[in-house]
This record gives C-alpha cells, structure tokens and sequence, in this order.
C-alpha cells in the first residue's frame, strides 16, 4: 500500500494531500530511509513522521484498504512520542 494512503486509512493524518505534502517533504522515513508519498508500506514496517514540534514512530501492524473509525487505531502501534520543548 502506498504511504500516503496508508496515513488517511489509518487517520494518522485525516487528508490524503496533506499527507503527501508531507511525505514529499522528507519528513517521514520507513526503517531509518527517507520515503516519499509513493513508497510502498509493508506490515511490520517502522515509520517515523516528522509534525511541527512532535515526532511520532509507529509499527504498521495492519494493512487494509477502507475502514471504519473505531478499527482504524488497529492498523498500528504507536511506539513512541517525543514532543520539542518550545520556549
């Protein structure tokens, strides 16, 4: 599945444009390689996404095409959340 998709199924991010946008920009990297929107995501993968001031890795534990709100959360596992002290 492609990373963009995979981001707005599993409403880690709600538009698919924006998570391109993102993608595109380097900010998100699939085991330790930086990725682009197109990039494929496998089950097992560990992707680290770049926010303003947050930075969010998840395991993808789950690939499927549409899906309800409340099962969207099964598709992965958030491994860690590091937010940027701001002064």
């Amino acid at each position: 599945m492609r990373l963009d998709k995979f981001l707005k199924v599993s409403r880690i991010i709600k538009r698919r444009t924006v998570a391109k946008e993102i993608a595109d920009k380097g900010r998100i990297t699939i085991n330790g390689k930086v990725a682009k929107s197109s990039s494929d995501v496998n089950v097992g993968d560990t992707l680290v996404i770049n926010f303003g001031n947050k930075t969010l890795t998840v395991r993808v534990d789950d690939l499927v095409e549409t899906t309800k709100k409340n099962d969207a959360a099964d598709m992965y596992t958030v491994l860690k959340e590091n937010y940027k002290e701001t002064f």
